[in-house]
Parts: C-alpha cells; sequence; structure tokens
C-alpha cells in the first residue's frame, strides 16, 4: 500500500507517513465510515495546526473538510450563525466582521479550523470562543449516533473541554453555532498590548473591525507564519498559579509577566518563563524558540517531529527546575 506524506497537513511541516488519509466532506461520509470502520483506533484532523506527528501513522485519519456558513436565526440584537466544521477559522472571523457580526474579533488571525476551536477553547488578547459559543454537533465514533452539545455540557475551562478531555478520541465535532453580535457590540481591549495600540493609534471608540485589524497587526508581528517557518502557534499553556506563589517568584523575579483571572489565580507568560530560562539562544537539531515570542518552538530546517518533541520537553524540564512550575502543552503529541 502506498504511503501518504502528511508534511503539507501539519504546521509544523513534519514529514510523516500516513497509510490512510480519508477525505470527510459531509456528516454522512462520518457515519458510513464509522459504520465500515475495522480499527477502532483513528484520527481527526482538521487544520493540522495545533499537532505534533513524531511517528507515522498506520491507522487511519480522517481530514475534516465540512463546509458552510449559514444564519439560521437572528433578531434586532443578534444572529446565530451555523458553520461546518471544515471551514477555516480566520476566514470565519473576518466574514463575521465584513457582516458586522460582534464576538470573534479578537480572535482573529489564530489558524486552523472551526471543527478544533471548541475542543481547544481557543482564546487569545481576552477573549475564548466559549463565550460565543451557542452548541457543537457532532458524532460518537463507537456507536455512530448524533449529539447536539449546549454550552454548559460543552464544559469549557482554559484551553480545554469536554471534547479535549472526556471525549478525547470518542466524539467528531461536525457543526458548530456561534451566537454573535448585531448590534452594541462588547468590544474587548483589557490585554495591555492591545491597550497600547489604541493609546498609540489616539482611538478611543474601536469598532470591531479596528480591534481585529489591530490585533491581527499585533500577532503579524509577533508570531510567525507557518507557512514559511514551521510551527504550531503556542506549545504550552499559559500556567495559573496562586497568589503566594507568584508573591515568592517575584522576590527574585520581580519583572515576571502575569495577568489576574476572573478566579484567584493569576496567569502567568510561559513565554517570560521560557525566555527566563535561555531558551532563545537555544537551538538544538532544527529546532529552537522563536525570536520574538519564546512560546513558540519552530522547525527552522527539517526537524523531525522526535527532535521537536524532545526540545519541547527541554523547556519543561528546565522551567520546572527553575521555577517549580510545571508546563502544559497546548499542541497534540502522536
Amino acid at each position: 500500500m502506498k504511503k501518504i506524506s502528511l508534511k503539507q497537513y501539519n504546521s509544523f511541516g513534519i514529514d510523516v507517513k500516513a497509510t490512510n488519509l480519508i477525505s470527510i466532506e459531509s456528516e454522512i461520509d462520518i457515519i458510513n465510515f464509522l459504520e465500515k470502520k475495522k480499527n477502532d483506533k483513528i484520527l481527526i484532523l482538521g487544520g493540522g495546526t495545533n499537532i505534533l506527528f513524531t511517528k507515522d501513522i498506520d491507522y487511519p485519519i480522517l481530514k475534516i473538510e465540512i463546509k458552510g456558513i449559514e444564519i439560521i436565526n437572528e433578531d434586532e440584537d443578534e444572529v446565530l450563525v451555523s458553520v461546518g466544521a471544515g471551514e477555516n477559522w480566520n476566514d470565519l472571523v473576518w466574514w463575521s466582521i465584513e457582516n458586522n457580526f460582534g464576538g470573534l474579533e479578537n480572535l482573529v488571525s489564530i489558524p486552523g479550523n472551526v471543527g478544533s476551536a471548541p475542543i481547544q477553547n481557543i482564546g487569545a488578547y481576552g477573549k475564548e470562543i466559549n463565550e460565543v459559543i451557542e452548541n457543537c454537533r457532532g458524532i460518537f465514533i463507537k456507536n455512530s449516533t448524533m449529539k447536539i452539545f449546549n454550552k454548559d455540557e460543552c464544559k469549557f475551562s482554559y484551553r480545554s473541554s469536554i471534547f479535549k478531555e472526556e471525549l478525547k478520541d470518542k466524539f467528531i465535532i461536525s457543526n458548530v453555532t456561534l451566537r454573535l453580535t448585531k448590534r452594541n457590540h462588547k468590544i474587548n481591549t483589557e490585554y495591555k498590548s492591545l491597550q497600547n495600540t489604541l493609546i498609540q493609534r489616539g482611538d478611543t471608540n474601536p469598532s470591531i473591525k479596528n480591534i481585529a485589524e489591530f490585533v491581527h497587526s499585533i500577532r503579524s508581528n509577533k508570531l510567525p507564519n507557518y507557512k514559511k517557518i514551521g510551527n504550531a502557534g503556542s506549545f504550552f499553556k499559559n500556567p495559573l498559579i496562586k497568589k503566594d506563589k507568584l508573591k515568592e517568584i517575584r522576590l527574585s523575579c520581580p519583572d515576571i509577566v502575569s495577568h489576574k483571572t476572573k478566579g484567584s489565580e493569576y496567569k502567568i507568560s510561559a513565554a517570560w518563563l521560557i525566555e527566563n530560562c535561555g531558551f532563545k539562544k537555544i537551538e538544538v537539531n532544527n529546532v529552537t524558540v522563536h525570536k520574538k515570542q519564546a512560546l513558540v518552538i519552530i522547525n527552522s530546517g527539517n526537524a523531525k517531529g522526535i527532535d521537536i518533541y524532545n526540545f519541547s520537553q527541554k523547556i519543561k524540564k528546565t522551567v520546572r527546575e527553575k521555577f517549580d512550575i510545571l508546563l502544559e502543552e497546548e499542541v497534540n503529541i502522536l
């Protein structure tokens, strides 16, 4: 059987091979595959921008390419938008901006597809997708039955959800419905870099389009384009720590970057931790961190997946030893 290269299907550009790659364009395609499948193990692949392959894949890969953006209900204030899991996330954000639908503007320029967004509960610049999710529809792998999960049932938490925890490898998201605003948009400018941009531009009343453009500009200046430099965006989550722990670290590192959460914890910049462990000056087997954003591990040449994995574990070990903080991967590792 001829093996298929997955290099073009993952943003790290890792040249591993697959024995069976199947394009899924509808929910019927999912059901048809599940009813005929011979192997219990399968891989659900979206945009491939949050995955690190360390070896060849010898079981079926379902490439989710379900398309469609449809307004299913609206009133004067809000609109419900049904979106296929295979739609490009960034394209959806700009579509919403063009239609003056608010809620996604802070989440612009995040790579990947719509179906992957709720799994990871993607977030940026003060917003998370859980704030606009109405429901997620999909199919259970075990028995091919369909279910719609409402927002509460999705069990969203920081960079996680029921689909990443209890239902990991058990459920395939086929459609996501979002509740967006048509007027009285809730503009979120709480992130410092976004506030600084607004101050520099003298903009005291930004539109959702302004916010999207500003966030896009900030991200473009800070983060590498995976089409030019192999990466999967933020490799680790920003860790959450208690106030006492933050005070302890500040005794020796008063410049540590932190943000108060809505709860009692503080979100620490993983990029700051990594940079302060010296990783901007380290490169091993064509793997390093990005010079402008240490949270992004990059494939600077033809690195193998295992090289990137080993480098990430070296980062974890060093941060743990220096700060007694355990970093948690945001990227899925296979």
